[in-house]
C-alpha cells in the first residue's frame, strides 16, 4: 500500500501487517511482551540490526508497526515511531535531538504542557528556548541562534487556533539547516500534511482525533528517516512505548478518520457561523470563517477548518464558569477530538500554569471556551450551547 496514487481512505483501511496462518481478515492483537528467536545467530542478528524483526514490545510490536506504517503513508513520512501519549511524542521528538547548551525556537502559541516542557523541564538540562510570533516573520530571524537545534510549532494552535505559514517556515528552517517539527494534532494528516510543505517531522497526540472516541492514550512521531533514528534510539532506552492494545485500537480508528473528520469539520463550520455575532460573545474563532485573521492561510494549507471552535464570552471568568456549569448534553472535560462535543476553559485548566501575561500573549482570555465539536446532531449541540450562553449572560 505504498502507492501514492492510492487515496487517503484506502491507505488508512488497507494498510495491514501480513496475515498469519489463521488467515484473519482483521489484524489480531499481539499481546506479548517478547518474541522468540529461531536460534543464537538469529538473536545476535536482530540485536545487531542486521535483520529486521521483533525482539521486545518496548522496541516494536506488530500492532505498533502497523499503526506507524499507516501514519507514514498518510503523512508522507519516511519512518516513524509510536509512543505512549502525545506528550511523550513531544518530549521524545525534542529530547532526542538536543543537548546541554542547545537552543529551541518555538511558536509562542503552544499547548500548556509543551510550554511547561520548554520553561521548566528542559532548562534543568541546560536547553534554552525562545518563542517567536507567528504573525511577525522578523521575530524568527531575530531569535534564531547558532545553537538552535530545532524549530517547534503547532498549527493550528491549542487553543487559540493561531496558524503559521508552513511553506514559509519550512523554507526558513531549511535555509539554516534546522529541522522543523510540527504538532499536527488539531488538523490530522487528513486536513493538513506539513511534511509536504517543508516540515521534517510531524508529531501527534493520537489520543485525540486518531482515536476519536476518548478511549486510548497514544502519540506518534513521523518524518525524515535520519531524525527518526535518533527518536527511536531515545525511546528504546527511555521507555515511552505504546501498548499493543492501544496501537491495535488506534490503527482500527484510523480506518474511519476521514469520515469522522468530514463530519467534525462540517458541523464545526456551521456552529461557528451560527454563533458569530451572538450577543453573549465578543468573538468566534474558526480557521474557515472569513473573520479569522489567517483565513486565507487556512484555506491555502488546510483542506477543511478542523473540529475546534473558540468562543470568547463577554463577562470573563465568571461568565465562563456559569457557561460551564450550565451545559447539559455537552461534556465538560479536558480532552478533545471525541465523538462527543466537549467544552474546556483553558485559563483554569489546560493552560492554568501560564501566567496571565503569558496567556494574553497567545490569545487566551479568561472568557475563552474551547469547543471540540463532536458527531452529535448539530441542532442538539447548538441548542445546548445556546442555553448555556443564556445562563452565562445573567
Amino acid at each position: 500500500m505504498s502507492d501514492e496514487s492510492t487515496h487517503f481512505e484506502t491507505r488508512a483501511i488497507r494498510t495491514q501487517v501480513p496475515r498469519s496462518a489463521e488467515r484473519e481478515h482483521s489484524v489480531p492483537l499481539y499481546l506479548t511482551s517478547s518474541f522468540r528467536f529461531d536460534d543464537a545467530e538469529h538473536a545476535r542478528a536482530l540485536f545487531a540490526e542486521d535483520v529486521p524483526g521483533n525482539i521486545y514490545s518496548r522496541y516494536a510490536n506488530p500492532n505498533t508497526d502497523e499503526f506507524v506504517r499507516k501514519l507514514c503513508l498518510l503523512e508522507g513520512g519516511e519512518d516513524g515511531i509510536a509512543t505512549a501519549s502525545g506528550m511523550s511524542a513531544v518530549f521524545t521528538a525534542i529530547a532526542a535531538r538536543v543537548s546541554s547548551g542547545d537552543h529551541v525556537l518555538a511558536s509562542r502559541a503552544l499547548f500548556g504542557s509543551t510550554h511547561q516542557l520548554f520553561t521548566r523541564v528542559l532548562p534543568k538540562w541546560g536547553v534554552s528556548s525562545d518563542y517567536a510570533d507567528a504573525a511577525d516573520p522578523t521575530s524568527w530571524e531575530r531569535l534564531v541562534r547558532p545553537t538552535t537545534k530545532l524549530i517547534f510549532i503547532e498549527t493550528p494552535s491549542n487553543p487559540g487556533l493561531e496558524l503559521i505559514d508552513l511553506r514559509w517556515l519550512g523554507d526558513f528552517a531549511a535555509a539554516r539547516g534546522i529541522p522543523l517539527v510540527v504538532d499536527n494534532c488539531f488538523a490530522t494528516p487528513y486536513l493538513q500534511r506539513p511534511l509536504a510543505l517543508g516540515a521534517n517531522v510531524v508529531i501527534h497526540s493520537a489520543t485525540k482525533y486518531m482515536d476519536g472516541q476518548g478511549r486510548a492514550l497514544g502519540g506518534a512521531i513521523v518524518g525524515d528517516a535520519s531524525y527518526i533514528v535518533d527518536c527511536r534510539f531515545f525511546a528504546r532506552h527511555t521507555g515511552p512505548a505504546m501498548s499493543a492494545f492501544n496501537a491495535w485500537l488506534l490503527s482500527k480508528s484510523l480506518e474511519t478518520l476521514a469520515v469522522r473528520m468530514d463530519r467534525h469539520c462540517s458541523t464545526a463550520l456551521a456552529l461557528a457561523q451560527h454563533f458569530e455575532g451572538h450577543p453573549a460573545l465578543s468573538a468566534v474563532r474558526y480557521p474557515f470563517l472569513p473573520s479569522h485573521p489567517q483565513h486565507d492561510l487556512a484555506r491555502a494549507q488546510m483542506s477543511q477548518g478542523g473540529g475546534i471552535v473558540v468562543l470568547e464570552l463577554l463577562g470573563g471568568l465568571e461568565a465562563g464558569r456559569r457557561f460551564l456549569d450550565a451545559v447539559q448534553m455537552v461534556s465538560h472535560s479536558a480532552n478533545l477530538g471525541d465523538t462527543r462535543t466537549i467544552v474546556t476553559h483553558p485559563a483554569s485548566t489546560t493552560h492554568s500554569k501560564l501566567t496571565a501575561a503569558e496567556r494574553a500573549a497567545v490569545g487566551i482570555s479568561d472568557g475563552l471556551i474551547r469547543v471540540s465539536v463532536g458527531l452529535e446532531h448539530i441542532a442538539d449541540i447548538t441548542a445546548d450551547l445556546e442555553q448555556a450562553l443564556t445562563a452565562a449572560s445573567r
